[in-house]
C-alpha cells in the first residue's frame, strides 16, 4: 500500500511537471526553441480547455511567451518573480493566467491529506448513513457539469 501511494504521488508530480515544467524556471523557459515552446503551449492549452472554452488563448499565449523569452534577464527567476515581472509590465495576460494557475495549484498531496484528516466523524457517519444515495450519484455527470459551468477564463481578476 505504501509503495502504491508513493507511485501514485510520483505520477501526479510527473503530470504536474509535464504541464507546468517549462514555467518552473525562467532560464529553462528562455532556453526553449520555438518548436519546444509550441509543444509546451499546446499541452498547456489542451490541459486547461473544456468544450472549446479555454483559460488561455493558444496563439496569444505562444506569442506572449516568445516575447517574454527575449525580455527576461539571464538571471534565474522563480515563477513568483516571473509573475511579478509580468504583472508589472502588464502586457502578458495569458502568461499571467498561466503563472497564477501554476502558483495556486497545490503541488503536494499533503493538502488533500490535511483536508481528509479534518473531516469530522459526523461527516463520515453521514456518508455511511447516506451510502445508498452516495452510490447513486453519477460522478462523471457531476464533473462534466461542474467543468462546463466553471470556465475560469472569465473569472480571473487581474489586479492593476
Amino acid at each position: 500500500m505504501a509503495i502504491s501511494s508513493v507511485k501514485n504521488r510520483f505520477e501526479q508530480m510527473m503530470t504536474f511537471k509535464s504541464v507546468f515544467g517549462f514555467l518552473f524556471d525562467s532560464l529553462k523557459l528562455k532556453s526553449l526553441d520555438e518548436s519546444e515552446l509550441k509543444e509546451h503551449c499546446i499541452n498547456f492549452h489542451k490541459t486547461f480547455s473544456h468544450d472549446n472554452v479555454s483559460d488561455v488563448d493558444f496563439n496569444d499565449f505562444f506569442s506572449e511567451l516568445k516575447v517574454l523569452q527575449m525580455c527576461l534577464s539571464q538571471v534565474s527567476m522563480t515563477p513568483s518573480e516571473v509573475l511579478e515581472f509580468v504583472e508589472n509590465v502588464g502586457c502578458y495576460p495569458n502568461v499571467s493566467i498561466a503563472y497564477r494557475i501554476l502558483l495556486t495549484t497545490p503541488v503536494t498531496v499533503a493538502s488533500a491529506e490535511r483536508s481528509f484528516s479534518k473531516l469530522k466523524l459526523n461527516g463520515l457517519a453521514i456518508l455511511c448513513i447516506e451510502k445508498s444515495l452516495l452510490e447513486s450519484i453519477d460522478f462523471e455527470t457531476v464533473i462534466h457539469e461542474f467543468a462546463s459551468t466553471r470556465a475560469r477564463q472569465n473569472r480571473f481578476f487581474i489586479p492593476k
